[in-house]
């Protein structure tokens, strides 16, 4: 087993065994433990009453969140004509049709966000094999196949996430930078948490958010309340 470093264990006292805090309690907690040499993530990983080997269990989607992530994402948009004129002036930080996909296919993937029209998925198609591990294949279902290319754009700069479940259930999500206000990173946490509760499949059954956890990029993970998932985001 791996041994952690001093300042994980230094984190790790500053949590009491056996109890499960509030979202608020749980960031400032995050936000005091040892400092790293770069602004971390905060993330969160929720444990979700879901098999999703069944289709109807699955749960995905994508929300913006109203603090944004800290983070600003390259965006590629696959588009022609006036589509590709309007992405460009949209902001986006790559813009193309079939030259950018003879450019992935030759092993260039330098872009965070893939975002495509409707008539350009046949072309895309052929990079399902390269862009569908990696997370970076337009889907419909998170808004990133539209004709409103300027939309998906804003979202996408404005601090639009996209979530899914892994085979286990879980989804894991960023929730903005550690330098945040506690304030803004509990109400990026609650918007999320709400998009997750309304996105709950019919499917699923008995109790559907089995636990929460809070982290820093580098930090151990904090035990999370279920209990007050109603609270609003400005609580």
């Amino acid at each position: 087993m791996a041994k952690h470093g001093k300042k994980y264990q230094e984190s790790a006292k500053l949590i009491e065994a056996d109890k499960i805090y509030e979202a608020e309690e749980a960031i400032a907690l995050i936000q005091k433990m040892p400092s790293v040499k770069f602004d971390a993530t905060l993330e969160v990983s929720v444990k979700l009453g879901v098999d999703p080997k069944h289709a109807d269990q699955q749960v995905r989607g994508a929300v913006v969140l109203p603090n944004g992530t800290g983070k600003t994402k390259r965006v590629l948009v696959f588009a022609k004509g006036e589509k590709a004129k309007e992405a460009e002036q949209a902001g986006a930080d790559f813009v193309g049709a079939e030259d950018m996909v003879e450019k992935i296919q030759g092993g260039w993937t330098d872009f965070d966000v893939a975002v495509a029209t409707p008539d350009m998925m046949g072309t895309v198609g052929r990079l399902g094999k390269i862009l569908g591990p990696k997370g970076l294949m337009p889907n419909p279902k998170v808004g990133t196949v539209t004709m409103d290319v300027t939309r998906a754009l804003n979202e996408i700069k404005a601090g639009k996430i996209e979530y899914r479940t892994d085979k286990a259930g879980n989804i894991h999500a960023p929730l903005g930078r550690m330098s945040f206000e506690t304030e803004k990173l509990l109400q990026n946490y609650f918007t999320l948490i709400e998009t997750l509760v309304k996105a709950k499949p019919s499917a699923a059954k008995g109790t559907y958010v089995r636990n929460i956890t809070m982290s820093s990029t580098m930090s151990p993970g904090v035990p999370v309340n279920t209990l007050k998932l109603a609270a609003k985001k400005d609580a």
